[in-house]
């Protein structure tokens, strides 16, 4: 990590931008961009991750409402079935650069892979979610986001604890899935969702 990338995730005219949910076999992949203030900095800013749930809500809000610019955007299941997990991840944070109300001058995208067709300048930081405050900004509020849908998809599609395990892979979700089998916000390209279809069709 060069040391300067991290006073370049604080300036005016950057946004950090991260994605969730590339793991998961039901829901949407999520993505977010932040432009944070240097005039109104937010303390504890980390890896969504390595936070509570609880501070995860209190940066959420904090983020929304001192950062100068910030974005959400998704790729539905049907678009990852269509693309691959990792195209429709990098399309989800291309879309949520674009629909930033602020346009960015440079966009810092956590991982070792850009999106390609950038409305601005752009540079992948591996681990940035981890050291980059911009980054870890949008990896705040794409996870809370993320985890908000998926708890209206269990009340939508109930029986598989999607409000539980937000999708991924749990044996409580593998269970479920081979007993009702997919639903419609399964990734039908996901290899246990495939299985689960043929064992229910």
């Amino acid at each position: 990590m060069q040391p300067d990338l991290v006073n370049l995730g604080l300036r005016p005219d950057v946004a950090g931008v991260d994605e969730v949910g590339r793991g998961p076999l039901a829901g949407p992949v999520v993505a977010a961009a932040v432009i944070l203030d240097p005039a109104r900095p937010i303390d504890g800013l980390k890896d969504s991750k390595a936070l509570s749930p609880a501070r995860r809500e209190a940066l959420d809000g904090l983020i929304r409402e001192r950062a100068l610019a910030w974005s959400i955007a998704i790729c539905s299941p049907a678009e990852i079935d269509a693309l691959n997990i990792l195209q429709a991840s990098l399309l989800a944070m291309r879309r949520a650069v674009e629909t930033l109300a602020t346009p960015a001058g440079l966009a810092l995208v956590d991982g070792n892979r850009c999106p390609e067709a950038m409305p601005c300048q752009v540079l992948a930081v591996v681990q940035g979610d981890k050291t980059v405050a911009a980054i870890s900004a949008a990896s705040i509020i794409a996870k809370v986001y993320r985890d908000a849908l998926m708890v209206a998809l269990d009340a939508e599609y109930p029986g598989y604890g999607l409000a539980g395990h937000k999708g991924y892979p749990t044996p409580v979700h593998l269970e479920a899935l081979a007993r009702l089998g997919p639903s419609p916000c399964h990734r039908m390209s996901f290899a246990p969702v495939r299985r689960a279809a043929c064992k229910t069709s």
